[in-house]
């Protein structure tokens, strides 16, 4: 079992914290990341986009000449997918695109992303991420003493000051280890543990 340093929000070493084989030795599975980014986004699509057919655009009831003697084409509405401000032909409807994965597929999606990172040196442990008040200038501060440019700050739900703090910062996020999900972990450079989001996260994994 590997460790990995614990520090403040200063970077100074305050300990060491075990890694479970079974998350951070867990093979990097490519197709399996692949998958599971996929099936997020998808499910994160509203599916609101919507065009009229030429049986819901306005107008159009009226044939607008008669079907032979004018030398002109045959027409039978002004509102014929070939004319201007006509219906649109299989154009998009409000659809729900979300599908399902297995959780296990999911959950060793998030173990190999996870793994990853450690390979890359991209985890920091931080043994307490608790603020005193949900300022951004506080935020600002762990993030220039950890020498972050991208991070994802976990901890938990409850420390409502750290989400706030960090939320207007660019290129940061701070989530809670019950809302972690793979496409935040490879979107952002490092991943920025507390002790007791890893710990929630590790026993989420399992």
């Amino acid at each position: 079992m590997s460790t990995l340093e614990v520090v403040d929000v200063r970077k100074n070493k305050v300990g060491e914290m075990a890694l479970p084989d079974e998350v951070f030795s867990y093979p990097v599975k490519e197709h399996l990341i692949y998958e599971a980014v996929i099936n997020y986004r998808a499910n994160q699509r509203r599916g609101t986009a919507c065009t009229k057919t030429r049986g819901e655009v306005s107008g159009g009831g009226r044939k607008p000449w008669r079907q032979k003697g004018t030398g002109r084409a045959r027409a039978g509405s002004i509102r014929s997918p070939l004319w201007r401000k006509g219906g649109v032909v299989f154009g998009p409807k409000p659809r729900d695109y979300s599908y399902q994965i297995p959780k296990k597929a999911k959950r060793n999606a998030l173990k190999s992303a996870l793994a990853m990172k450690l390979k890359e040196n991209k985890i920091i442990i931080v043994d307490n991420l608790e603020l005193d008040e949900p300022k951004t200038k506080k935020g600002l501060e762990i993030i220039k003493n950890l020498e972050i440019d991208s991070g994802l700050f976990i901890d938990t739900n409850k420390n409502k000051n750290l989400i706030l703090a960090i939320r207007n910062i660019p290129k940061m996020k701070a989530v809670g280890w019950e809302d972690v999900n793979i496409y935040d972990v490879l979107l952002y450079d490092k991943i920025i543990f507390s002790k007791r989001g890893f710990d929630g996260l590790m026993e989420r994994l399992k």
